[in-house]
């Protein structure tokens, strides 16, 4: 089968995952990459490949672009605060990246927002508390209805 093939049946599956940090989350990021590869994801990891200081712009335009063009179904970002990979993700057309430190936060973003990108403040979560969150959006649905109406919105 081709890569694009692949690619596809990856993403109607809604398995593929772009994943990225920043130097600041590289740990993270690594810990989360084992354990979605782990439960079945296919990940893209799109770096850093070390703790090495980095421009963290650089890694959320790699995860955004993976989930603008539809390589990826959804997109996880880390950074020291969650902040700087948010607002450059949020840069790119159709992507609805939300800031979440809690599970709940998380889940809320896919059901209400349906945010297809979340990110991490790898210096506020600790790594359980990550992989709370993670799940949660991973295992909350939009809701669509009245929250559709104000997705659309978005766009402008």
């Amino acid at each position: 089968m081709s890569p694009s093939a692949l690619k596809k049946i990856e993403k109607m599956n809604n398995k593929t995952i772009a994943l990225g940090s920043d130097h600041a989350g590289f740990d993270l990021k690594s810990e989360l990459l084992e354990r979605l590869t782990q439960m079945g994801y296919v990940v893209l990891d799109q770096g850093p490949s070390s703790a090495d200081s980095v421009d963290y712009p650089d890694f959320a335009h790699k995860v955004a672009g993976s989930v603008e063009q539809g390589e990826s179904a959804c997109g996880i970002l880390i950074c020291g605060s969650g902040n700087g990979v948010c607002i450059t993700a949020n840069k790119h057309n159709g992507v609805r990246a939300a800031l979440c430190w809690e599970p709940d936060i998380s889940a809320l973003a896919k059901q209400h927002n349906n945010a297809n990108v979340i990110c991490l403040p790898a210096r506020f979560v600790s790594q359980d508390k990550a992989f709370a969150i993670v799940d949660a959006y991973l295992g909350a649905e939009f809701e669509g209805g009245r929250h559709q109406n104000r997705v659309d919105k978005i766009e402008g």
